[in-house]
C-alpha cells in the first residue's frame, strides 16, 4: 500500500529503527553517566577497586555511545 508516494513498510521501518536507536543511544549514555558518577563517589571514599571498575564501565559505554553516533551519521550520509 502506498501513502503519498511512500510505502507503508518504509514508514514502519523508520518508526521501529528510530525507536530502537533512541532507546539504545539513551541507555548507553545513561550507563556512561552512571559509571562516571559512581566512579567519583567510589574514588572519594577510597574504594579503589570499585572506582576502577566504574571508570572502566563509564569509558566502555562512552565508547559504545560514540560509536553509535558515528554509525548513525554514516548511515544518514550514505542515503
Amino acid at each position: 500500500m502506498t501513502v503519498f508516494a511512500v510505502e507503508v513498510s518504509q514508514l514502519a521501518e523508520v518508526v521501529w529503527v528510530s525507536a530502537l536507536a533512541g532507546i539504545g543511544i539513551t541507555t548507553t549514555y545513561s550507563v556512561a553517566v552512571l559509571g562516571a558518577g559512581r566512579y567519583l563517589e567510589a574514588a572519594r571514599t577510597g574504594r579503589r577497586v570499585a572506582a576502577l571498575a566504574y571508570a572502566a564501565l563509564a569509558v566502555a559505554f562512552l565508547l559504545v555511545f560514540a560509536g553509535g553516533l558515528i554509525w548513525g551519521v554514516v548511515i544518514m550520509l550514505a542515503k
